[in-house]
């Protein structure tokens, strides 16, 4: 096996984009972890930026963290989707410069440095539309028969007017927009693309790993998803319940649908373990909807966006990247015990998370949690980090 190189990295778009998207898992956590662990117990001295830490946090994980892993992903499975050849393995370098740099930049503007936070922005907006160029073009060439890369690539535009009006936001401290940011960052990027991914992909690990499994997966459900998700980032704050509610239902007849009535391989139970957490997540902002509707009063705070950001997405992203990374490294379909513990120190996290919000130290909660997404991610995000960064061990491309 040869040493270490960027020549691995590059062998494959998911080699190097899972590559920056787990530093800058780690670089973003590090930060915010830092940040309230100043402001909790004053360890040290770290500034509030401008826009306020907490704001600054949410746009990274939305807009540079996972999407870092979007577009390894998707630049890889779009042509097999469609029935195209590979793409080109060079069109990730520049997103992964992009997003990378980016981030770097935004960090850097985050402690001191403010020109970072636009041109980090900026940065982080040219490497996406540098990764739309190539899945435009064989979206262009599918004439929309293939749904979900219509749906994902739909999602990935919406990320890049997020980017913008964030940019806008940047320049005239409107928060207005930086709400309107927010908005689409979750319900108009992350939500669908998870969705999306998750009813082509789900279905399909699950009838691979057990013989006889019958896919569910109807068109319908992807089209009344979207639907609701796109309502929503039109409604006012007292008729979320209008789209929560219906999303909720859906979540669960989809998670009924599809999880198997059977003894399931571990990784494909981490999988079904993180879906669980969207009917939660969604469960939660029901009940937030409909007490706001009511009486004008945000009783959970921030809790059911942390169960959707780290219960689903985050314990989506252990096992869908590790299935990913096994696989396309010619390891076997197994779930590695780092991958596991990843798994379950998530939920530990994403519990702590939640609880936060009605503790009386909520800071300190934060903190805990802030430190412990660093805890389990960080043997996880160097394991795969050496996995991209090697041949693949049956000598195969790729």
């Amino acid at each position: 096996m040869s040493s270490l190189s960027a020549t691995n990295l590059g062998r494959a778009p998911h080699r190097l984009m899972f590559f920056v998207g787990g530093l800058n898992l780690l670089l973003a956590m590090a930060w915010w972890a830092c940040w309230l662990a100043s402001a909790r117990w004053n360890l040290f001295v770290m500034p509030q930026p401008e826009p306020y830490a907490g704001r600054l946090h949410a746009f990274l994980m939305q807009y540079q963290v996972l999407p870092s892993f979007f577009f390894g992903f998707l630049l890889t499975v779009f042509p097999r989707w469609i029935g195209e050849p590979d793409l080109d393995r060079r069109k990730a370098w520049p997103v992964a410069a992009g997003l990378l740099g980016g981030q770097i930049l935004t960090l850097v503007g985050a402690i001191g440095w403010s020109p970072g936070l636009i041109l980090g922005t900026a940065a982080a907006l040219a490497g996406w539309i540098l990764g739309l160029l190539p899945l435009a073009r064989l979206v262009w060439h599918d004439a929309g028969k293939t749904w979900h890369a219509a749906g994902c690539f739909a999602a990935l535009c919406l990320g890049a007017i997020g980017l913008l009006l964030w940019l806008g936001y940047l320049l005239t401290g409107d928060e207005a927009l930086a709400n309107v940011v927010a908005r689409i960052g979750t319900f108009g990027l992350l939500a669908p693309v998870y969705f999306t991914v998750a009813h082509r992909m789900i279905p399909f690990f699950s009838a691979s790993a057990l013989p006889g499994y019958e896919p569910w997966r109807p068109l319908w459900v992807l089209a009344l998803g979207w639907a609701l998700l796109v309502l929503r980032l039109g409604l006012p704050a007292d008729g979320l319940w209008l789209s929560d509610l219906p999303l909720f239902l859906l979540s669960l007849l989809v998670f009924f649908r599809w999880v198997p009535r059977r003894r399931m391989p571990p990784l494909l139970l981490v999988l079904y373990g993180g879906l669980a957490w969207l009917p939660i997540a969604l469960a939660l902002f029901t009940v937030q909807d409909i007490a706001f509707a009511l009486d004008g009063a945000a009783i959970l705070g921030k809790a059911p966006a942390h169960a959707l950001f780290i219960g689903f997405f985050g314990s989506i992203l252990v096992a869908m990247v590790t299935r990913v990374t096994q696989g396309h490294s010619g390891r076997p379909l197994l779930l590695p015990p780092v991958a596991g513990y990843a798994f379950a120190a998530i939920q530990l996290v994403c519990v702590a998370r939640i609880w936060a919000e009605l503790a009386d130290d909520w800071l300190g909660w934060q903190a805990a949690a802030a430190i412990g997404w660093l805890i389990a991610f960080l043997p996880w995000v160097l394991w795969a980090a050496w996995i991209y960064a090697t041949p693949r061990i049956d000598g195969q491309p790729g």
